[in-house]
């Protein structure tokens, strides 16, 4: 028997499992939207857990039915399509198939920074290690996942080698970056806002 057209998926495309980089391009392009005050810190973060947790390209572009885009050249779908069509006649090696990052299943955890004053700490190291400032009880966070160091009164976060990674609002640390009130930080799975405690 013929399956109905109900059965047939419209869009084929967009059942394609999204790859690594079409999430980092995303989560920035959230940010991009967060930073010019379209969503609420809230709406944020949920949104960035939905980035991680997306299985295919039609959830990832869901995320922006609401919002408005830079333009029809630079959305998702748009650029993938160009892309797609100036690599069609290049072979391809094969490849083995991709292991979808873990998705969090936890809910945002405050971090709060350090204080700034002339005898609070310059470092600050994170991981799963019972000597860490920071302890982090959690199977992908690593023993040594990552330190903070104060800089000019700021706060720079950096990767210690973990095996699972570091992210901030989406980007993989991959050499120290500044962080602020705010920020969306992931070690391994764990997912964490960044906070100033108040004086």
């Amino acid at each position: 028997m013929a399956a109905s057209e109900a059965d047939v998926p419209t869009n084929p495309e967009a059942q394609i499992r999204a790859s690594d980089s079409e999430r980092d391009d995303a989560a920035r392009e959230l940010g991009d939207r967060f930073a010019e005050g379209r969503l609420s810190q809230e709406t944020f973060m949920r949104r960035m857990d939905d980035v991680f947790g997306a299985r295919n390209r039609d959830q990832l572009d869901g995320l922006f039915t609401d919002l408005p885009r830079p333009g029809p050249a630079r959305t998702l779908r748009a650029l993938r399509d160009s892309v797609r069509a100036s690599l069609r006649s290049v072979p391809r090696p094969p490849r083995p198939p991709a292991r979808p990052p873990a998705a969090p299943t936890e809910p945002a955890r405050a971090l709060f920074l350090p204080p700034t004053g002339p005898d609070a700490p310059t470092s600050f190291r994170i991981g799963r290690d019972g000597g860490c400032d920071l302890l982090i009880e959690h199977t992908t966070v690593s023993r040594h996942h990552a330190r903070l160091d104060r800089v000019d009164g700021g706060w720079i976060l950096a990767d210690a080698g973990s095996t699972n990674g570091t992210r901030v609002n989406g980007w993989r640390v991959r050499q120290p970056m500044a962080v602020h009130a705010g920020d969306h930080v992931m070690f391994g799975s764990a997912v964490f806002i960044v906070c100033v405690r108040e004086s």
